[in-house]
């Protein structure tokens, strides 16, 4: 087994890499990219557009399906008026635990994984290990977004992926989805005295968010038998909604910021194939009998799918017998996990660390979290040996 010294050097390492989400990756997945080559490892690196944000998929073992992926994202949340009592970039040890930004957040995982790799290289493994390191999770999982497709077009097919956010080691089986949205609806301004002249772009807004709060009773009928969520049905939520600038000008422009969190994949459809509907047949012709150029247009801010509990998932199972866990739970926060899922993959998300600690300031993890995690990772070392 690989010494926990030796990861927390790792660790230290990823941590003094500043990867803020808004910032460039590419230094640190160059970083793990060598250390995981010079083992012998089959590294593939993805640029974005920009070339400053990558990710990374690399390989040790045979080249054969039915591996298992190592999943995290690089990225970390800003730490922007945030008091910290040390550098949040620079490791601090107190007793048992080990401070900065993204120690369970989730480079500790990554750490283990990469500490762990020499030990996969000299195994005999008879199924692959692949090490899947994104970026831009925390703004959305752009990168695992990207990544997913090009995985697909190589042929990839791994049969398991674990995912490691922070769950005290805990096994997580689902979680919900969370698309977010920006509605912009386009009027034509007026005197407030006479509004039917005008096409009030606040005014349809309103009629926009009441479709979607019927909707949102028409989910609430949807929920799947034994749905073990909280609340356990697709919820909507109405962020922001703005527009005008008087009481007596007819609003020329309006926005609504809204979220929904899906438990099943149809549920996302369903809502935005209704709301699509709603406005090509009622909305749009009413503004445009008034103003042609009146419109509406939706910005996808970001849509990631959940992870959906499975009556049978190979992941829970191996991963259950691993660390001894004899339940599997689900949470609300969200994780790339589901894009694993839609490739067919079974997957759980289980990681060192507790997500009550992440995106605080004086972040930290406890080396007993570390040392369970790789006590996790050299069990499947064994498991792919056999």
């Amino acid at each position: 087994m690989t010494d926990l010294a030796a990861t927390e050097k790792v660790l230290a390492d990823l941590i003094a890499f500043p990867t803020v989400s808004s910032d460039p990756n590419r230094a640190m997945i160059g970083d793990m990219a060598q250390r995981l080559e010079d083992l012998g490892a089959r590294v593939e690196v993805f640029e974005d557009a920009s070339g400053g944000k990558a990710n990374l998929f690399a390989t040790l073992g045979p080249d054969a399906p039915d591996g298992v992926v190592l999943s995290g994202h690089s990225d970390v949340v800003p730490v922007t008026d945030q008091d910290w009592h040390t550098d949040p970039f620079e490791m601090t040890e107190r007793g048992d635990l080990l401070y900065g930004r993204g120690t369970c957040d989730m480079k500790g995982f990554i750490a283990a994984s990469i500490a762990m790799a020499p030990i996969f290289a000299e195994a005999k493994l008879h199924r692959p290990v692949h090490f899947c390191f994104t970026h831009d999770e925390e703004v959305g999982c752009l990168g695992a977004q990207a990544l997913v497709p090009e995985l697909q077009k190589r042929g990839y097919r791994p049969a398991i992926a674990i995912v490691g956010e922070p769950t005290d080691m805990k096994v997580i089986e689902g979680h919900k989805g969370c698309c977010e949205y920006t509605a912009r609806f386009t009027g034509l301004e007026g005197h407030g005295s006479n509004p039917d002249r005008g096409v009030n772009a606040a005014a349809y807004a309103v009629k926009y968010v009441s479709r979607l709060l019927e909707l949102a009773e028409d989910l609430k009928r949807r929920v799947p038998r034994e749905s073990r969520f909280d609340p356990p049905w697709t919820t909507v939520n109405i962020g922001r909604i703005a527009g005008g600038v008087a009481h007596n000008v007819i609003p020329g422009k309006a926005e609504v910021d809204w979220e929904m969190r899906p438990v099943q994949y149809g549920d996302a459809e369903f809502v935005k194939e209704a709301l699509q509907q709603y406005i090509e047949e009622e909305l749009l012709p009413a503004m445009r009998a008034v103003s042609p150029q009146a419109d509406i247009s939706t910005q996808v801010i970001g849509e990631v799918v959940g992870l959906e509990p499975m009556d049978v998932n190979m992941a829970r199972t191996l991963i259950a017998s691993l660390t001894g866990c004899e339940t599997a739970d689900v949470v609300p926060f969200g994780t790339e996990a589901g894009l694993f899922q839609q490739m067919g993959m079974s997957v759980v998300v289980c990681g060192p660390g507790s997500i009550a600690q992440a995106h605080k300031p004086d972040e930290y993890l406890s080396r007993s979290q570390l040392s369970e995690c790789l006590t996790m990772l050299e069990g499947l070392r064994t498991n792919l040996s056999v």
